[in-house]
């Protein structure tokens, strides 16, 4: 791959996903889009930047930003922010939203679907207590692959045993073979849906409570504005965001605050936040293009 080809692919990464690459990591791009260079019938990695330039190449611009996609996950990833969830966030809403007794959540880049579900099986776990109310929970990802395996709700043996406790892998899995899949009421209470953070996701509605977890710290600075002025603008008053211990919306957004002590939890605040000027692609427009997250 010559510098010029690393450059393209480079730039069509940000533009088309967010993802921000430096210039010494070539390597890394070469060891990504390797596996493609069959799939796609050409012979070497040259060929396959030519391809992605040429008409119809959409399909394959999915796959390399599948490829290029982080997607590190594991079921009660960190466990703080499921913490933060379960003893913080749930009882505020269920005070603010008393009336409506009707909670949104929203997971923005799911991976695989350990963090939607792991979701599921708190609110499950949390049983008469939550009597009465009703959860919806939204699960999107930019790349194609891992939303259709987190549809399934199926997994290795070592993917259950990242994070997932034995009392809820024997409660809320059913074992397939040598995986386990997610049993049918919890699958129930997750959509997954494909979706692109730079696209226009107006559509989605509303939503009480959004996790977007090490999803920034691979955007560039004003892509990072942009995302947390949308959502922000997604969300009803009282609203909770949740992000990465290595993110913040500090300097970023007056959309949020952090929480007075619960790190890497943000509150909505009262002031919409001001409209900036955007890139943003519609979501009919997202679709047409094969591309989301």
């Amino acid at each position: 791959m010559t510098p010029n080809e690393y450059d393209y692919v480079r730039k069509l990464l940000k533009e088309r996903s967010g993802l921000v690459l430096s210039a010494d990591k070539q390597y890394l791009v070469k060891s990504r889009l390797l596996p493609l260079v069959r799939k796609a019938g050409v012979s070497r990695l040259g060929e396959l930047v030519l391809k992605l330039q040429g008409p119809g190449a959409e399909s394959l611009v999915a796959d390399v930003i599948d490829a290029m996609t982080t997607n590190e996950t594991l079921f009660f990833r960190d466990k703080i922010p499921f913490k933060h969830f379960r003893d913080t966030i749930l009882p505020a809403l269920m005070i603010a939203r008393n009336a409506q007794r009707h909670i949104r959540i929203w997971c923005t880049a799911c991976s695989s679907g350990q963090e939607p579900y792991s979701l599921a099986m708190t609110l499950k776990e949390m049983g008469a207590a939550l009597a009465g109310w009703r959860f919806d929970i939204l699960a999107t990802d930019i790349a194609r692959t891992v939303i259709e395996q987190a549809k399934t709700g199926v997994y290795s043996q070592f993917e259950v045993q990242r994070g997932l406790p034995i009392t809820l892998l024997l409660k809320y899995f059913q074992q397939d073979g040598d995986n386990w899949q997610v049993v049918p009421e919890v699958r129930a209470m997750v959509k997954f849906r494909q979706l692109n953070l730079l696209r226009d996701f107006s559509v989605l509605g509303t939503f009480d409570v959004v996790f977007c977890r090490n999803v920034l710290i691979y955007f560039g600075h004003d892509t990072k504005i942009d995302v947390l002025h949308r959502i922000g603008r997604s969300m009803g008053s009282n609203g909770f965001l949740v992000l990465g211990a290595a993110e913040t919306v500090v300097g970023l957004t007056d959309a949020f605050k952090p929480h007075a002590d619960r790190r890497g939890l943000y509150l909505r605040t009262v002031v919409d936040p001001a409209p900036r000027a955007s890139n943003v692609i519609p979501l009919n427009a997202m679709a047409a293009a094969s591309i989301g997250r």
